[in-house]
């Protein structure tokens, strides 16, 4: 097509692991800006169990017993990332809520799924990332009002503030709207929302940017993702990636 060899259009799959009843409905839908090129695809491969970290005892029980990550990571993150690779699947993403009572354990979260990933994919880590929504999928909502008002037949107005600092976003909706159905209303909305216009702000929505960065970088969309803040503790998984893709010369 238009000069092109064949293999300069690939088409790129990506599964996703997610921790929440909403993401495993929809999540797919809000990576709309990147699958509308027609170069990739998103679906939901499972849902897990959010993970905590472990503590001292349990962690040098399991490595006493010659374990590197506890057996259910390994069944129920680790294989079917591993499987998702070797059956054609290009890229992983494990999405996980970051709700305020964990956020004081983000960087131990984020150790312990992407051990679980590093230690089952081997060299194939670098194809899969460990993502945050903050504090849960729900937040981003108060970030296109618009959204939310098509579906729910609302006045709200988008929030002044970083949506990822509201630490009850769910409770909150449903305080400003008691009909919200988290089942019934949460699809409707994730289509409907704009994440160009959620990550529009600079100073805003650094866990979400980082994951779209990532995604972005993983299809090699043209689409555009807004600058601003990234997050500190996923977005050195994005320099990986790059470097993954495009090693330098030797």
């Amino acid at each position: 097509m238009n000069g092109q060899p064949p293999n300069a259009w690939p088409f790129v799959r990506l599964g996703l692991i997610v921790t929440g009843e909403t993401e495993k409905q929809c999540l797919p839908d809000l990576f709309r800006i990147l699958t509308s090129e027609g170069n990739c695809h998103f679906r939901v491969l499972c849902r897990v169990g959010q993970r905590s970290p472990r503590s001292a005892r349990n962690v040098a029980k399991m490595v006493g017993s010659g374990k590197a990550i506890p057996d259910r990571d390994a069944a129920e993150i680790g294989r079917p990332a591993r499987q998702f690779l070797r059956a054609g699947g290009d890229y992983v993403i494990l999405v996980d809520d970051l709700e305020a009572s964990r956020a004081p354990q983000a960087n131990a979260v984020f150790d312990r799924y992407r051990r679980a990933l590093d230690a089952m994919l081997g060299v194939d880590a670098v194809k899969a990332a460990v993502h945050f929504l903050v504090n849960m999928l729900e937040a981003y909502y108060f970030a296109d009002a618009n959204a939310v008002n098509g579906v729910l037949e609302t006045s709200l107005e988008d929030d002044a503030g970083d949506v990822e600092s509201i630490r009850h976003p769910k409770n909150r909706l449903k305080e400003l709207c008691p009909a919200f159905d988290e089942r019934r209303d949460g699809p409707p909305i994730v289509r409907a929302l704009d994440v160009v216009h959620i990550l529009s702000r600079t100073d805003a929505c650094a866990s979400l940017r980082t994951m779209f960065l990532w995604a972005s970088e993983a299809t090699r969309s043209t689409t555009p993702i807004p600058a601003g803040c990234l997050f500190p503790i996923t977005k050195r998984q994005i320099e990986d990636l790059r470097a993954a893709m495009d090693p330098p010369n030797r």
